[in-house]
């Protein structure tokens, strides 16, 4: 597995935060000796934007692509304001490939509130609504609310895409949210010995319906977990530990699961397949 790959696209790593403040460049520069050219960067809440942007421009390679957005994990923190920044951003910023993450997440017992999950809805399609006027995808967050977002995504006639983060629900939703024009986030999930729903899901959907993403620093893939430590965290680098799990269940060689990935996640998000060559 220690093999380069090159030509990954990590479609979602939060490298902004504060786990990679101490060693930032050292792993930018592992994960594009891994083959990770380039990185999605979403966004979570408005007051840590300027901290994405300053990231994604500090760091010539691998490329980071920023996708600003708010999460609805953090709805409790977000202001209608946050939805006019938001817009100025997609104004001035040109190298915004992306919304991101929005959703709905009522997994957590204290999003569930009748107040909290009104105002996730309003986000979420005031987010859509601005994705649709500047021709954006999206990047999506749910949990425990698929039926919802899908039902929103087919009100608002939602026609510009995107990827479901963290793919984690059934084969009728995945075939629901690929005919709207969606793919299906995979990372390091995969690999967990728990995780055969996903598995079977991975294996009926065609390569056509998937990206990857790391979701670093968390989602670490099983072979890089450090028994008897805690929480590892996890880090663009270890992409390649997805591309060979994928390669195993889907029968078919590596190479063909990079090459897929890259196209898929440049039609997904709009990208030109040499994103990494790009100025």
């Amino acid at each position: 597995m220690s093999a380069a790959l090159p030509g990954l696209i990590d479609t979602h790593c939060h490298f902004d935060v504060d786990d990679f403040d101490a060693d930032r460049a050292e792993v930018a520069a592992r994960a594009l000796a891994a083959g990770v050219d380039t990185i999605v960067i979403p966004g979570y809440v408005a007051e840590h934007w300027p901290r994405l942007f300053q990231v994604c421009d500090s760091i010539a390679a691998p490329r980071l692509l920023p996708a600003p957005g708010l999460h609805p994990c953090y709805i409790a923190r977000h202001e209608p304001s946050h939805l006019t920044e938001l817009e100025h951003l997609l104004q001035t910023r040109r190298d915004i490939i992306a919304i991101g993450e929005i959703g709905l997440d009522y997994f957590l017992p204290e999003l569930k509130t009748p107040e909290l999950k009104e105002k996730q809805d309003f986000f979420f399609r005031e987010q859509l609504r601005l994705a649709m006027h500047y021709h954006k995808p999206v990047v999506l967050h749910v949990r425990k609310a698929h039926a919802e977002v899908i039902a929103i995504l087919r009100e608002l006639k939602f026609r510009e895409g995107g990827i479901v983060h963290a793919w984690s629900g059934g084969i009728e939703e995945a075939r629901q949210y690929v005919k709207l024009g969606f793919r299906l986030g995979i990372g390091g999930s995969l690999t967990y010995d728990q995780s055969k729903r996903l598995r079977a899901v991975v294996c009926e959907m065609p390569m056509e319906a998937l990206v990857l993403e790391t979701d670093a620093p968390d989602m670490i893939p099983l072979c890089h977990r450090v028994p008897g430590a805690g929480r590892t965290r996890n880090s663009p680098e270890y992409l390649p530990a997805v591309v060979h799990a994928l390669s195993e269940l889907k029968g078919v060689t590596v190479e063909q699961v990079v090459h897929d990935m890259r196209q898929q996640s440049c039609l997904a998000l709009r990208l030109p397949e040499n994103i990494a060559s790009l100025t």
